[in-house]
């Protein structure tokens, strides 16, 4: 890394750091690890570069590695010579950990608005926690809210309802919003055909034909 090189830091990594309640030498060096070319910990080197005391680099590499944050993975040079480097990989995986899990949050509250949107009031403990097990029965928020516009559709907004609703689209194998639609969609062309034969049959001819 040249001396002149600066930081480079996006606001999901900043957001992370937060919730790991990190010291400002331990994000300091996190970041300087984000950004190095040379992933080795050199501790002179780091000191210079982000201009913070030796000993307090040193404890916020300690306490990183405690907390498991980073972690140091045995590695070869160019002439097979074995040495650390600092590995990311634990910041990553906590990165994504996180933003799923605010994901899955943002999925229900909007799940759960969407019903009390469609029952016009809000929603009991009991219903709360049937729809909370939907999800995760990995029933997916499409199929649930598909589920919910056919209960609407056909004037019955009750749990129980959308619940047997979804049981019977489980049974037939049902994951997406596509696929409950190309059922209906064949089904509404089979009962179109049946409509069309009772009405083109020649039932006079067959009366005489007997």
């Amino acid at each position: 890394m040249s001396n002149n090189k600066k930081f480079v830091v996006e606001a999901n990594f900043i957001e992370e750091a937060m919730r790991l309640n990190l010291s400002l030498s331990e994000f300091l060096l996190l970041l300087y690890f984000e950004n190095a070319d040379d992933a080795t910990f050199d501790l002179e080197k780091i000191s210079s570069k982000l201009k913070v005391d030796s000993n307090l680099i040193l404890e916020a590499f300690n306490n990183l590695i405690s907390k498991k944050i980073i972690n140091l993975e045995s590695d070869k040079d160019l002439v097979g010579k074995r040495y650390d480097k600092v590995s990311m990989n634990n910041f990553y995986q906590k990165l994504a950990l996180d933003h799923q899990k605010e994901n899955k949050a943002k999925l229900e509250e909007n799940i759960f608005t969407k019903f009390e949107s469609e029952f016009r009031r809000p929603l009991t403990g009991t219903e709360f926690e049937i729809i909370k097990a939907w999800l995760e029965k990995m029933y997916s928020e499409e199929l649930i809210l598909k589920a919910l516009e056919e209960a609407v559709y056909n004037g019955a907004t009750s749990i129980r309802y959308i619940d047997t609703i979804l049981y019977e689209w489980n049974k037939k194998g049902f994951k997406t919003k596509e696929d409950v639609d190309n059922y209906l969609k064949n089904r509404y062309e089979n009962k179109k055909l049946e409509e069309s034969f009772i009405m083109d049959y020649n039932w006079l001819d067959e009366d005489e034909n007997k």
